[in-house]
């Protein structure tokens, strides 16, 4: 059986935990390297893999099986995943979730024009976190549900801040709030608001001629990432981001907090992660659904698909009879 070959578009911190996962995976091939950059810049990890211009991805049509996006959220994958579902099947990692239905639609239409399979917004939330909730939303029909992140570094809210004026480097870290936590923990379903979940705390490494009261104020009031938290902002040196903002852990869980019967009886459902590396972990998880996006469309699937379409066999390198017989 041949392998399943990859390209990816953008080499940042995703791009990279991508690589990585490709080479985890032995029915997979990567093939090339997409980039805005000037690609003599970038040095892969993977020997004998060259890095292209992202305009050369036109001419790898029939090269690549799936391309896995790796860019931002905030400004980049709303307009590379419909054009590029125009020409591959795609894997995405969008997740701003209040406009995953519009991001849906674009793709799903670019990917039924051009015959090609998408799934967008994977990962771990969205993603792995989405069908958590979806489980504890089927089995414990009555009940709430809470998601916590953190504390972590977010890639997204990290990459929106750098598209701030001004701003040269930044990293954000989303923070859960411990009495939220105890809260939903406890059985009583309390309503808990976006603000009383989480904070946010940002440092940023701003142009030395940048106005930094502007940056904080476009930080904190940025719709859908900061306007309705907390956020605290540092400005801070490179160097200070460097040396102690370097790594790139996260996490969080998904609770589900209902009951059966009369309601005397409580239930919890908990799932949860602990990641020392986002983006790798990430990486992962995306490479899992290219697996399945090359297994739908060898089946003459078109259009675009969510982690909600997608069968858990499908995202698995085993047969079916391993699976049944090692895992059920």
């Amino acid at each position: 059986m041949k392998n399943i070959r990859i390209g990816i578009t953008g080499y940042g911190n995703i791009g990279r935990g991508v690589e990585t996962a490709i080479r985890q995976n032995d029915d997979m091939e990567l093939v090339g390297v997409f980039t805005r950059r000037n690609p003599e810049s970038i040095t892969l990890q993977t020997e004998n893999v060259k890095v292209y211009s992202v305009e050369d991805a036109l001419f790898m049509v029939d090269k690549i099986d799936v391309m896995i996006l790796c860019g931002g959220s905030a400004t980049d994958l709303p307009v590379q995943s419909p054009q590029f579902a125009l020409m591959f099947n795609i894997v995405d990692s969008y997740d701003n979730h209040s406009k995953i239905p519009e991001h849906f639609a674009a793709v799903d239409n670019a990917a039924k024009v051009g015959g090609n399979l998408a799934i967008i917004s994977t990962g771990w939330d969205p993603g792995l976190f989405s069908l958590n909730r979806l489980f504890g939303n089927a089995f414990l029909p009555k009940g709430n549900d809470y998601t916590f992140w953190g504390k972590g570094v977010s890639q997204g809210h990290s990459d929106a801040i750098r598209r701030v004026e001004g701003v040269l480097d930044a990293k954000q870290y989303t923070i859960p709030c411990e009495d939220a936590i105890e809260a939903a923990c406890c059985g009583k379903n309390p309503t808990l608001t976006t603000h009383e979940k989480h904070t946010r705390e940002c440092f940023v490494v701003a142009s030395p001629t940048a106005d930094k009261k502007r940056i904080e104020s476009d930080i904190k009031n940025m719709p859908s990432y900061f306007a309705d938290y907390d956020t605290t902002v540092h400005f801070i040196s490179q160097e200070e981001l460097e040396k102690n903002h370097s790594r790139l852990p996260h996490g969080g869980f998904v609770i589900r907090s209902g009951h059966t019967g009369d309601g005397e009886n409580k239930h919890l459902i908990k799932y949860s992660l602990n990641l020392d590396s986002n983006p790798e972990f990430t990486g992962n998880v995306l490479v899992a659904f290219a697996r399945a996006a090359y297994r739908l469309s060898n089946r003459g699937e078109i259009g675009a698909k969510t982690v909600f379409d997608i069968a858990p066999i499908d995202l698995s390198p085993e047969s079916r009879e391993d699976l049944i017989k090692r895992l059920l």
